[in-house]
């Protein structure tokens, strides 16, 4: 019972910020003295700490009291095919590190070890030891399959589909005992648009990220949707046309989709229209906004291709929004329109349809709050607070 009400009153002072103790009394429905021996335990751990008096009402002034949000550090990761991006943060979620830099490796190997050099780094940057780190969250394209140490559906990072190599990250990055969680990059870029940006109090959302590849992540009653093997949102499978014959020979070749939408499709589309100085989806999307008819037509192209992803996906969970994301996705402006004229033609409703707040951010905030959601409670049970409570 005496954990239960340090848990209950820490998670007053997280929730809805620093407070005396009678209003965490009048908050929580605890007495004062409970409040009162459980914020002495939790100030003793060194979770809770006193930042002043209240200076409100005649009387006594009360001690105003804060959640520590240097009780424990989270780290953020974003692996993506041209960046990696890390983010340190405390318990209160603010930014207190960040390292992006270009993700130049040719090989899997290479790759984990560049990540677990660079988070180093950015820890130390923080003015942090290793073990000040209570989580670590990482975004990647694919699905982590824990079991067998494999990410698989990954084409778009030389080896990173080989066996083991999902143990092989964990154990480089959960060197001093932070808690590591690897998760599919669309499925954190839900998150931290429901969290930080453009989905905030939505239930039923579906992120779709189109850049290098094309993802989807699906939170139901907010809460992100993995389904029974971790592969919910992997529409890059979804067929597209006429389905081709792999022969059984190549497994992990780009999905159907992911070849028809993603960023080389608009490239190639663009020069079958005679653009034939578009190096990048960027430059399409550039020259549409400047009104070039022949961009125009890729865009609206493009868009009908989207739409047909997302009528499949809204005839089964019917979201009540559309977050865009990625390189691609971004273009919200020009894409969004075009692609509710034709779910107009697909689906009984139309979802909202609007870019992505976070931009480039998305899949760190969405590691950042994940991890947040693991180190809050590590970092009680870490200190000793419920062994203490249950030897007391």
């Amino acid at each position: 019972m005496r954990a239960l009400n340090q848990r209950l009153v820490l998670e007053r002072l997280r929730a809805h910020g620093e407070a005396t103790r009678p209003q965490i009394a009048a908050d929580t429905g605890l007495s004062k003295p409970t409040v009162g021996q459980a914020l002495l335990d939790l100030e003793q751990h060194g979770l809770v700490r006193a930042t002043g008096r209240s200076l409100a009402g005649p009387g006594r002034a009360a001690v105003v009291y804060q959640a520590a949000p240097d009780a424990g550090h989270v780290v953020g990761v974003d692996i993506g095919r041209r960046a990696i991006r890390i983010a340190v943060a405390d318990l209160d979620g603010s930014i207190v590190a960040r390292l992006d830099e270009p993700n130049r490796c040719r090989s899997a190997s290479a790759l984990v070890r560049t990540v677990s050099e660079s988070v180093e780094r950015a820890v130390a940057s923080a003015g942090l030891n290793p073990h000040e780190v209570v989580s670590t969250v990482v975004g990647t394209p694919g699905v982590p399959d824990p079991a067998t140490g494999t990410v698989h559906r990954a084409p778009n990072l030389p080896g990173w589909e080989r066996r083991g190599l999902l143990h092989e990250l964990v154990a480089a990055l959960a060197g001093a005992g932070s808690d590591v969680v690897v998760e599919n990059d669309a499925n954190l870029c839900a998150v931290g648009e429901h969290a930080l940006g453009a989905a905030l109090g939505v239930d039923v959302l579906v992120c779709l990220t189109v850049g290098t590849g094309i993802g989807m992540g699906l939170l139901v009653n907010g809460r992100l949707f993995r389904g029974a093997h971790g592969a919910a949102g992997e529409i890059a499978d979804l067929p597209f046309g006429p389905l081709p014959d792999s022969g059984g020979t190549d497994a992990h070749r780009p999905g159907p989709v992911e070849t028809a939408a993603a960023g080389q499709a608009v490239v190639a589309a663009a020069r079958e229209h005679g653009l034939t100085k578009a190096r990048s989806a960027k430059d399409v999307f550039r020259l549409a906004r400047q009104g070039d008819e022949r961009a125009l037509r890729v865009v609206e192209d493009e868009a009908e291709k989207l739409a047909y992803v997302v009528s499949a996906v809204t005839a089964v969970l019917d979201p009540r929004l559309i977050v865009l994301g990625g390189g691609i996705g971004g273009n919200a402006d020009l894409l969004a329109e075009p692609m509710r004229r034709a779910l107009a033609a697909t689906v009984p409703v139309v979802p909202e349809i609007v870019a992505g707040q976070l931009g480039e951010d998305a899949v760190l905030a969405g590691a950042i709050a994940t991890a947040l959601g693991t180190a809050r409670d590590l970092v009680f049970d870490r200190r000793g607070l419920r062994r203490a409570a249950g030897e007391a």
